[in-house]
């Protein structure tokens, strides 16, 4: 069965339509939207810290397998699954 769409089915994008209020621009974040930004600044926070530090212990060398062991252990935690 086949289904031939009308022109009633579409709706044309129309200057009005695609124009916001002043309002919906000066509307702040939803409170879960801000509770969600502050928990992700705060986890980019403590990976910047730990990364930091990792890379003192180190020498401040920045290797490719130091690279590879910091993104595991960001990542992971340094849980491995195949142990």
């Amino acid at each position: 069965m086949t289904y031939v769409a009308r022109l009633t089915d579409f709706h044309r994008l129309t200057a009005p339509a695609l124009r916001t209020s002043k309002a919906d621009a000066a509307r702040s974040p939803s409170f879960l939207a801000r509770l969600f930004d502050a928990i992700f600044e705060s986890r980019e926070r403590q990976a910047d810290r730990e990364a930091e530090a990792y890379l003192a212990r180190t020498g401040h060398r920045f290797t490719d397998s130091i690279e590879r062991e910091l993104n595991e252990r960001l990542f992971n935690g340094g849980w491995n699954a195949r142990r």
